[in-house]
């Protein structure tokens, strides 16, 4: 039965049409009409700005606009007016429904639709007369009632205490999505917060430590003489990368349906060692998938920008232009989510998951940071002489002072069950967090510490191009010269300075980027304060800063910094006692890395900053300490039911199915001693003994675990019962190698990945 389902599953995959979507057409083109440019249909869905103009009077709309940009509340008359045009916006575009979209502490995003519709009651004659009405107000706009005590809440919110509310981010557009029967709904960004106004979500910590940098990075610029900033932004771009497998096939294992990844399998003999995935001719079927994705984006004003194959089997990326990161962590959720419904619809089943699979890579969001000004200068463009360039070296060495000081902080952002599969295992950067510069910007550095020249980069018979890089002849007449970059790029780095930005490569790809980001501004922001404060003092009663006073100051930054600066291998064994040496952590679990909210230094930080409140961060540090042991504890209980349920029932039906084969050849009289199948009932034997033995094992740490709470059940979660798995899959894998395909449960590896 399970064999002819895996059958059928390969087969139905072979055997279905593709699914076929229709571009939104216009006049044009060779033929009279063509697909609309990708420009054309961008944000044709969202209620950006140019919609709103168009649908309020303009006394309105400039008061919206000065509320919202001088971070002011939003009155109640303009609400109302801003409530009445979206409506009206939205219901012609087919909504019937709105929802305040918020993203509560679960990896993911949570909505609530309400209709339009409201009935309104008068008195006629006097009797009561009720009519169907559809209607929105400012009040219904600015704030929603959602359930607070079903979501992760860390203690704050018991049972009893339901009421929490989410609130309108009038800073993230509003648009519509598309659904069934030619409907759409009105989705409508917010944050999410608890009767008392405690944060409960993703999105209030994100909003709060974007306006402590952009305050402490203008109070920088003021003194260093820049007057007219006024504020200043980070930037965000997340690479997403993912697996896409054969629905049929997904549904036939358990341990993906129920956690993502295969708790069991064997790597196939070929998978990405030939190395010929990467940058791969994407699959028919997956650009379908990617396209029809990519169209419902552009819709809802998502600016993806690159699509691809990754390094292994069925893995793939989608990349963005890079926004404000408020809105790039709002398109990187909802990226997640129509690539999810888009995958569904091509009978295919997208996998976040950081290691679906063993043996292959798996997969990271890689989050491309930087800050930039409230008209668009990059702070980290080191442009064409850096050293010189002294903003930019000042917003350098406070980056740099700030992955130093918590570089322990950055890492409890990334840490999860499923992204401790990934970290450190050649294909994402270790535990240990450090920071890659480069050769250039290292010797800028160095040569300013040392209060020397810096080095000649260019070469003497190659022309000296752009951002102070060189051109590359490729002694090809036909073919023309290419501008290198400043840096080389080091994929093993979890920090590494790219040009213009920093790439945070260890995010794992199934976590929301916001806590991530929220840890890296508000290091980013104390760092800052504190070159500012540097700067007052250098300068004392001088009218302004000089030039020995900034290169003082920054001196004294990179001398302090100098230790997370790492520029070489950081898989090497090397690097893990020369970091032990600097003094750097090697955090290497997530237990470890969670109580790294809880040091005093960063729990100073976070609530002397107003990012969090003491209540607020200890109730962070329960929620992800419960969420990792009750995904390890999914993970187990799913693992012993497969075993217990298939994996050893088909053992002992191919043992007898053995025996029955000894048993006729011994009844013919041939010597069964010597015969193949002697030798391989003895070897199942010893491993289905085995593999009952692992089985019983796991589940007495199951049950032991469960008995548990609070921080030594993720402890025991994290250290028994992870290798109480490890030895199961071990056994069971080994028995896949020995069992007869037409037996075995599952999908295999072979069929799921190619």
């Amino acid at each position: 039965m399970a064999h002819s389902a895996r059958v059928e599953a390969v087969q139905d995959s072979i055997e279905r049409p593709a699914r076929n979507i229709e571009w939104a057409q216009a006049p044009g083109g060779v033929s009279g009409i063509r697909n609309k440019y990708p420009s054309e249909v961008f944000g044709q869905d969202v209620f950006g700005l140019s919609a709103l103009s168009s649908a309020l009077p303009k006394p309105v709309y400039q008061r919206f606009l000065q509320q919202v940009q001088g971070r002011q509340q939003l009155d109640r008359p303009t609400a109302d007016a801003v409530a009445h045009a979206v409506r009206v916006w939205a219901m012609d575009r087919g909504a019937t429904h709105f929802t305040h979209w918020f993203q509560p502490q679960t990896g993911t995003t949570a909505e609530k639709h309400d209709c339009f519709l409201t009935l309104k009651t008068v008195l006629v004659n006097g009797f009561e007369q009720t009519t169907a009405i559809d209607a929105f107000s400012g009040s219904q706009l600015l704030q929603s009632e959602p359930d607070a005590s079903s979501f992760p809440n860390g203690g704050m919110r018991s049972t009893f205490e339901a009421r929490g509310y989410t609130i309108w981010d009038a800073t993230s557009p509003m648009f519509i999505r598309r659904g069934p029967h030619g409907t759409s709904v009105l989705y409508i960004p917010s944050v999410f917060i608890s009767y008392n106004g405690q944060a409960l979500d993703e999105k209030t910590i994100l909003l709060r430590s974007a306006e402590v940098l952009s305050n402490a990075a203008v109070r920088l610029l003021r003194i260093i003489g820049d007057t007219e900033t006024k504020r200043v932004y980070t930037t965000l771009g997340s690479e997403q990368e993912f697996f896409l497998i054969d629905r049929s096939l997904y549904n036939l294992r358990p341990d993906l349906k129920m956690t993502g990844r295969t708790l069991l399998g064997v790597p196939p003999p070929k998978h990405q060692q030939l190395e010929d995935h990467y940058f791969g001719q994407i699959p028919s079927r997956v650009l379908a998938t990617l396209s029809e994705t990519e169209y419902e984006l552009y819709k809802i004003g998502v600016p993806v920008k690159t699509r691809h194959n990754e390094v292994a089997p069925n893995q793939f990326e989608m990349a963005p232009i890079f926004e404000e990161s408020s809105v790039a962590v709002d398109h990187n959720l909802v990226l997640m989510e129509v690539l999810h419904q888009v995958a569904h619809r091509h009978k295919l089943k997208v996998l976040f998951h950081e290691k679906p699979f063993k043996g292959v890579n798996g997969s990271g969001k890689h989050a491309n940071w930087s800050m930039s000004t409230d008209i668009g200068d990059n702070l980290l463009d080191p442009t064409l002489r850096p050293e010189t360039n002294y903003r930019f070296l000042l917003f350098l060495v406070a980056t740099l002072d700030a992955v130093h000081k918590h570089g322990g902080l950055l890492r409890a952002g990334i840490a999860s069950a499923s992204n401790e599969h990934r970290l450190g295992a050649n294909e994402a950067p270790p535990g240990i967090v450090s920071v890659f510069l480069g050769d250039h910007l290292s010797e800028v550095l160095d040569a300013v510490q040392e209060n020397r020249a810096v080095k000649n980069f260019s070469q003497p018979h190659l022309q000296t191009v752009k951002v102070g890089g060189t051109v590359l002849d490729l002694k090809v007449p036909t073919l023309p010269t290419i501008a290198r970059d400043l840096t080389d790029r080091n994929r093993t780095s979890p920090f590494a300075f790219t040009g213009n930005k920093f790439e945070f490569r260890a995010v794992g790809a199934k976590q929301s980027p916001s806590l991530p980001v929220v840890l890296l501004n508000s290091a980013v922001a104390a760092s800052l304060n504190a070159l500012s404060d540097e700067l007052i003092k250098a300068k004392g009663a001088k009218p302004e800063l000089t030039e020995v006073d900034l290169l003082t100051v920054i001196k004294k930054f990179i001398i302090a910094s100098k230790n997370i600066r790492f520029e070489s291998n950081n898989y090497s064994d090397d690097w893990v006692k020369e970091a032990e040496r600097r003094g750097l952590p090697n955090i290497k679990s997530c237990p470890v890395a969670f109580k790294q909210l809880l040091e005093p230094a960063n729990k100073q930080l976070l609530t002397s900053l107003g990012i969090l409140t003491e209540e607020e961060l200890q109730s962070r540090y329960h929620i992800l300490v419960e969420k990792y042991a009750k995904d390890l504890l999914i993970e187990g209980n799913t693992l012993k039911s497969m075993v217990i349920n298939a994996i050893l029932p088909a053992a002992y039906a191919y043992r007898k199915d053995l025996a029955d084969s000894l048993g006729s050849q011994k009844s013919l009289g041939i010597d069964i001693s010597t015969a193949p199948e002697f030798g391989t009932l003895n070897t199942l034997t010893k491993l289905v003994s085995e593999l009952k033995s692992a089985t019983d094992s796991l589940a007495s740490v199951i049950d032991r675990v469960e008995s548990l709470h609070g921080d030594d059940q993720g402890v025991a979660a994290g250290n028994d019962l992870t290798h109480a798995m490890e030895v199961v899959r071990e056994k069971a894998d080994a028995l896949e190698a020995q069992t007869a395909d037409k037996l075995w449960p599952f999908p295999k590896y072979t069929e799921l990945l190619f």
